[in-house]
C-alpha cells in the first residue's frame, strides 16, 4: 500500500453513484467538477448490473449470479445479467478514459466489499452467502482476484493516474452486530467474528498497491477495525458521527489515515454556504485538540453518500459544493 503522506490525494471527490443513465454525461460532470480527484461514476438507474451489487458481481472470477425478484442469486454459469454488468462497466470506463486523457492525478474507483456482498448475494437456496462461512471465503477470494484484473484494466486506460480503490461496506456494521435479516425476515444471521471480518477485508485491501478507502454511510462505522485491515482512508456520513466515535477519528488522524468526510447531503436539499458545510469538521478538530493546520492534508470532502437518488441538477451542485467546501477548509482551517 502506498504511503498516504506522499500519495497525491485531492481535496474533494464523490462517493460513487450518480443519477441518470448517460455514462459520458456523468463522466463529463465528474471530471469537470473534480479536476484534482475524479471518480468512476456508477449509474444504477440503468437497471440490474449497473447497481453496486450487480456491478461488483460482474467482477467476480469463476463465480456468477443472476437477478431474482429477491435480488442477486448465485448461478452455475454467466448469463444475461452478468454480461449486462460487464457491458455497463465497460461503457463507464470508456467514458472516464475519454475525459481523463493526459490526466496525472488521483482517480477513485469503487467496488462493494466482501461483507456487504456476502450479505446481499443469495446462494442457490435463497439465503445470503453471509450464513455460510465457506461461501464467504470463496466470495472473498473471487472478489480479490476480480479486483486485480479490474485495477489492471483501469491502469491501462489511465496510465498517468494514481488509483484509489474504494470498498463500499454499508452492511459491515450489521454483519458485525448480527442484524442482517435471513430470507424469511423472522431471524437474523449470526454476528461474524471481528477477526474473521478483519482478515477478509485485509485480503481484499492487499490486492491494490495504492491506497484503499472503505466507505460506509451507515451508523457505527468500525474505524479501528478498518485501520487494522489496512484502510488508508475511511469514508462516512459525517452527520452520523457520535461523540463515542470521536476518539476513533482522532486516532485515525494521528495514524495518518485519510478522513473522507461526507458533509454535503446526498439527496436534494438546500445547500449552506461552503464554510458552514465544514464547520462541524473544524469543531471536531478543536474538540480533539488536533492541529488545524493538518485539516487540508487529513480530510477529503465528499457527499454523505452516493448521489443516485438526487436530481441531475442537484448532483452537479453538490459536487461543486464539495470543492468549494474543501477550499474553505484549506483557506480557513480555524
Amino acid at each position: 500500500m502506498s504511503d498516504t503522506n506522499t500519495f497525491p490525494w485531492g481535496p474533494a471527490t464523490g462517493v460513487g453513484s450518480m443519477p441518470g443513465g448517460d455514462a459520458r454525461e456523468s463522466a463529463k460532470t465528474v471530471t469537470g467538477s473534480f479536476e484534482d480527484f475524479p471518480f468512476l461514476a456508477e449509474l444504477p438507474a440503468r437497471g440490474p448490473g449497473a447497481d453496486m451489487i450487480g456491478r461488483s458481481i460482474g467482477l467476480l472470477v469463476e463465480m456468477y449470479a443472476h437477478v431474482e425478484p429477491s435480488g442477486w442469486r448465485v448461478s452455475d454459469r454467466p448469463g444475461r445479467d452478468t454480461r449486462r454488468a460487464h457491458s455497463w462497466l465497460g461503457e463507464d470506463l470508456d467514458a472516464l478514459e475519454e475525459f481523463t486523457q493526459g490526466y496525472e492525478g488521483p482517480v477513485k474507483v469503487q467496488a462493494v466489499g466482501p461483507w456487504t456482498l456476502a450479505a446481499a448475494l443469495e446462494l442457490r437456496g435463497g439465503e445470503a452467502a453471509l450464513g455460510d462461512a465457506g461461501a464467504c471465503r470463496d466470495l472473498t477470494g473471487s472478489l480479490a482476484e476480480g479486483l486485480r484484473g479490474h485495477l489492471a484494466d483501469v491502469r491501462r486506460r489511465l496510465p498517468g493516474a494514481s488509483i484509489v480503490l474504494q470498498l463500499d461496506e454499508p452492511s459491515l456494521t450489521a454483519v458485525l452486530r448480527g442484524s442482517v435479516r435471513t430470507a424469511s425476515g423472522y431471524r437474523t444471521h449470526r454476528a461474524v467474528d471481528r477477526q474473521i471480518v478483519e482478515s477478509a477485508l485485509r485480503d481484499v485491501v492487499a490486492v491494490h498497491d495504492g491506497p484503499v478507502v472503505v466507505h460506509s454511510c451507515a451508523p457505527g462505522v468500525p474505524f479501528a477495525l478498518l485501520r487494522r485491515a489496512g484502510a488508508a482512508g475511511i469514508s462516512f456520513d459525517f452527520s452520523l458521527l457520535t461523540e463515542r466515535e470521536e476518539e476513533a477519528i482522532g486516532e485515525a488522524v494521528e495514524s495518518e489515515t485519510r478522513i473522507l468526510a461526507g458533509v454535503v447531503p446526498s439527496t436534494d436539499a438546500a445547500l449552506s454556504d461552503p464554510g458552514g458545510s465544514v464547520m462541524g469538521v473544524r469543531t471536531l478538530w478543536r474538540r480533539l485538540g488536533l492541529n488545524p493546520g493538518t485539516l487540508a492534508e487529513s480530510v477529503v470532502i465528499t457527499p454523505s453518500c452516493g448521489l443516485a437518488g438526487a436530481s441531475p441538477a442537484y448532483a452537479r451542485a453538490a459536487l461543486a459544493h464539495c470543492v468549494r467546501a474543501a477550499r474553505s477548509l484549506a483557506d480557513n482551517p480555524e
